[in-house]
């Protein structure tokens, strides 16, 4: 079989002594590659300790750091909507980077670590200055340490934005992003269509379910007086995302915090990871290559679900193939010795 790469296209690719991603003939379908990950793979064992770190305004987020006796670079990971430190995609990297030398840590978005954040405002795919100033303080503390950043979904988003709002004054040496929802808006459409919906199903009820926490511990000025009457997630940003965080609406939070028109800015090395058939998104969300920076590679596959990415021979042995391509990268520009 081929590798599910597309070849045909002049995005510039990087060498890499990873083979290039090919679907393991038992989870080919979009939805069999986004599933398996989440629900099925076993999550990885990795020791953590947890740092809590206030924020410049009264809030905190809690940072959880893999355990290791190594004083190498750091590569912090962002995880995607309604994720955390304990989402299997972010303890499979967090195991990798540790065997590869390397520390490695997942910042917690605000109130996604286990406790409520102690004020209204939540995060969403556009908020950038918890990024800036988790790796403010990391560079602070060792300003000679390389640091590499790797985001997943909205956490990608997150990240590709950054990225382009610092360009060349970007702190980090590389970053990766997987999985991005480019076009929010668009992202939001599709979300509304076929099995799609039962990820949106999911997602807006967990995000319900931390609004009406923090409705019991503090007030939030929000657009709607029952939350739980929000179904899509374009009602949701409507009324919660965006009258929070200081967007007109949904449409205003879509088109400032979309990382697409970003990409052109950014000056560091960076890795994108992402799949055509990615049920969280349509393919006219994909950045042509004249919207990529020079420092960009962009590697296009024609499966792979929603940071899916299963390869392997047998259902029981799988094999986590970003975990293998994310580390091969970042060998590339990560420093042995520094």
């Amino acid at each position: 079989m081929k590798p599910d790469v597309v070849t045909t296209t002049p995005y510039r690719n990087v060498p890499s002594s990873t083979p290039a991603f090919r679907a393991a003939w038992w989870c080919r379908n979009a939805h069999l590659q986004t599933l398996w990950a989440a629900l099925v793979r076993p999550r990885p064992r990795v020791a953590t300790r947890r740092e809590r770190l206030e924020l410049p305004d009264g809030d905190f987020i809690d940072l959880d750091w893999a355990v290791t006796e190594s004083r190498g670079p750091i590569v912090l990971i962002l995880h995607g909507l309604e994720g955390s430190s304990e989402s299997k995609y972010a303890r499979g990297l967090l195991h990798a980077v540790v065997a590869r030398g390397w520390r490695g840590l997942v910042m917690n978005f605000r109130g996604r670590s286990g406790s409520l954040n102690r004020l209204p405002r939540s995060y969403h795919s556009g908020e950038t200055e918890d990024l800036a100033h988790v790796v403010a303080v990391l560079k602070a503390r060792e300003a000679n340490t390389p640091i590499a950043a790797v985001g997943y979904s909205l956490g990608g988003n997150a990240l590709l934005k950054w990225l382009g709002e610092t360009g060349d004054r970007a702190p980090v040496s590389t970053a990766i992003a997987v999985s991005v929802p480019f076009l929010l808006a668009e992202c939001a459409w599709k979300m509304e269509r076929g099995f799609s919906r039962i990820y949106q199903w999911d997602l807006v009820r967990r995000l319900r379910n931390t609004v009406l926490a923090k409705q019991r511990a503090m007030t939030l000025r929000i657009g709607v007086s029952d939350v739980t009457t929000l179904r899509r997630f374009r009602d949701f940003d409507e009324h919660v995302t965006a009258p929070l965080h200081g967007y007109a609406g949904a449409d205003d939070y879509y088109a400032r915090c979309s990382s697409r028109q970003y990409l052109r800015n950014i000056a560091v090395p960076t890795l994108i990871v992402h799949s055509r058939d990615d049920p969280f998104m349509t393919e006219s969300t994909i950045p042509t290559p004249a919207e990529l920076s020079p420092t960009i590679a962009f590697e296009l596959y024609d499966r792979g679900g929603h940071v899916g990415f299963i390869a392997g021979d047998w259902p029981w042995r799988a094999r986590y193939w970003l975990e293998e391509r994310i580390p091969n990268y970042l060998e590339t520009i990560l420093p042995t010795n520094f």
